[in-house]
């Protein structure tokens, strides 16, 4: 018939290509949930282990620049290559990313035995008059739990010059609550944010980040499940004594120097709540393109 798809070339048991992704979401969508629920899951880290988690859910805000690329995730081929590169590396123990990258890479088999964070609010768009507003459109911790996750992740960006900030704050407390009832970990990554020139700023002064982990940290009627998504600045042991929770460094815009960036953070990990690193586009998309190399750089940190 004229116009109709062609069925997937393979066997429901067989390892899928990244070409063969559009077939099995046409043809066979069940078999999404049904890989998830058979994945063997990631181990949390025991005392005094660090973890190297890639992070890959930038695209879905619309925010697709990298370096001095404004389009550098905008391939998905690309985009799923260099992920399942870097998943393989030796010492990467996870992936944070929205329902769409987690559901090609879990067919693609790179998430077996790794933690998996859903990322959740991604309603505040670069650019935006309602970027401060950033509302849940991606995971719930209802999704979260389905899809068999270890946690929920949420972007809480404090702008006392922008009223949208307010339901950002509210909405995350809610997930924070969602994902504890279910003993799932919410990871905030908060900043004390401004408007500059109609755009949504962040303050990385140590005390602006100080205030921001303050006010994350208090976040929902329990905190017992509550991990920091942190930007490593300076006096990183100041700042990171404004809490006792877990915490993870986040890597960040592409540096022109790698090695300066590993440096920051290396300052950072040495702080004892600090469990390790959570990077995207520095590691993803390194200036010299060699994925491997960055990211075994990063986990020699650890």
């Amino acid at each position: 018939m004229t116009g109709t798809i062609p069925g997937p070339t393979m066997t429901p048991a067989a390892q899928p290509t990244i070409a063969q992704l559009p077939l099995i979401r046409a043809h066979e969508p069940e078999r999404i949930a049904a890989t998830l629920a058979a994945r063997r899951p990631g181990r949390r880290p025991r005392s005094g282990e660090r973890l190297m988690i890639i992070a890959a859910d930038h695209p879905a805000r619309g925010s697709l620049g990298a370096g001095p690329d404004a389009m550098a995730m905008a391939d998905r081929t690309d985009l799923l290559g260099r992920c399942l590169e870097a998943l393989s590396r030796p010492g990467v123990d996870g992936f944070l990313g929205t329902a769409d990258l987690i559901e090609d890479l879990a067919l693609l088999g790179a998430l077996e035995g790794k933690l998996v964070f859903g990322s959740m609010n991604r309603g505040g768009l670069p650019g935006a008059v309602f970027e401060a507003d950033d509302r849940f459109t991606g995971y719930d911790a209802s999704g979260i739990a389905t899809a068999g996750l270890d946690g929920g992740k949420m972007l809480l960006r404090i702008a006392p010059d922008n009223p949208g900030t307010m339901h950002t704050i509210a909405a995350c407390s809610g997930a924070v609550n969602d994902l504890a009832e279910r003993g799932l970990t919410a990871m905030v990554e908060p900043f004390w944010s401004y408007t500059e020139h109609g755009r949504l700023r962040n303050d990385l002064t140590p005390d602006a980040v100080i205030r921001s982990i303050a006010v994350a940290a208090g976040l929902g009627r329990t905190s017992a499940h509550t991990w920091l998504k942190l930007p490593a600045v300076p006096e990183p042991e100041r700042v990171m004594a404004a809490t006792t929770l877990p915490s993870l460094v986040l890597g960040g815009e592409v540096s022109e120097d790698p090695d300066a960036a590993l440096a920051t953070w290396e300052a950072t990990l040495a702080c004892p709540n600090v469990l390790g690193l959570v990077v995207g586009r520095s590691l993803l998309y390194p200036p010299d393109g060699d994925v491997a190399a960055a990211v075994d750089a990063a986990v020699g940190l650890l």
